[in-house]
């Protein structure tokens, strides 16, 4: 394994160790109403990403990504769309966090992977071996298990799924540097997300501008809690292998679990572990046959 590779492993560890620890963050904000967070997000992750983009000079280039976006309409559309999407997911973490729905936001994030698979079917007529059906329908099972014990459907789990797997389909076609990228996304919410939090100082209704410092660092470094997972993200997986990626991308989830159980004692019954069990063998099944198929085609060229 090479310097390179191993930097980018330590890279995407650190990106999913840090979303992992994320729903910390938001409970330290469960004061302060969901929606001004994620208004305050918006534009503070727009701020730090353009100012990233100034220092690295990499100014001319968000242009030329402007105005290459802007001659394929299909690709600056489906980048609009999954700005609002990532948005929606933002809004939804936000809210399940400081609601006390930790642990459905981590099966929201365990279901994730299995549902970009089956949009991958869909959309791009992937195909899958039989073990990776079966993990497919052992993961369905889960899902459907806990469905049941509640007595309805997971929405908060779903939403983050659904929302998320869109947005890395759209994303997949697309190609644009992650940091440029996120500003251009940025960009596109950043009206909606103005209007609003506009809208809250006139009613009087932000706490921005009424609250103690510690809760105002907090909403100007939602920017930085934004940005910095994605870049160490973007620049690890460029140098390691895929399917690694792919393994590690349950920490976060894990940690999400973990942290909703024990520190902020949220329920995890018998039923519940049942139906996580069922996901975490189903994602264990599908990522050893994974990189089972990687090396068979590494062995034969």
């Amino acid at each position: 394994m090479g310097s390179e590779e191993k930097q980018g492993i330590i890279f995407v560890v650190l990106a999913y160790v840090f979303w992992g620890f994320m729903p910390i963050y938001w409970k330290l904000l469960e004061h302060v109403s969901s929606d001004e967070i994620l208004s305050g997000r918006v534009i503070w992750s727009f701020i730090f990403t353009f100012m990233l983009v100034i220092v690295g000079r990499n100014l001319n280039q968000l242009r030329l990504d402007l105005k290459d976006l802007w001659a394929n309409q299909k690709s600056f559309w489906g980048l609009f769309l999954a700005s609002y999407l990532v948005s929606g997911n933002w809004f939804t973490y936000i809210y399940a966090v400081n609601a006390g729905y930790i642990v459905q936001t981590s099966l929201g994030y365990y279901i994730n992977p299995l549902l970009s698979i089956l949009l991958g079917i869909v959309f791009l007529k992937e195909r899958l071996s039989r073990a990776q059906q079966f993990s497919v329908l052992l993961a369905a099972v889960g899902v459907i298990i806990l469905t049941v014990s509640y007595g309805g459907i997971p929405w908060i789990a779903f939403t983050l799924a659904i929302t998320f797997a869109l947005y890395g389909l759209i994303k997949k076609s697309i190609k644009i540097d992650a940091l440029r990228g996120l500003t251009i996304e940025t960009f596109f919410v950043l009206p909606v997300a103005l209007v609003y939090f506009i809208y809250l100082v006139v009613s009087d209704k932000a706490v921005f501008f009424n609250t103690d410092a510690p809760t105002a660092i907090l909403l100007i470094f939602t920017g930085v809690a934004t940005a910095v997972p994605l870049i160490l993200f973007a620049k690890g997986t460029k140098t390691m292998p895929l399917y690694m990626s792919g393994f590690f991308q349950y920490i976060a989830p894990t940690l999400m679990l973990l942290v909703g159980i024990f520190l902020y004692d949220e329920a995890f019954s018998k039923i519940e572990f049942l139906s996580f069990s069922c996901i975490w063998l189903a994602l264990i099944l599908f990522t050893v046959s994974k990189i089972m198929q990687v090396r068979k085609v590494q062995i034969h060229k």
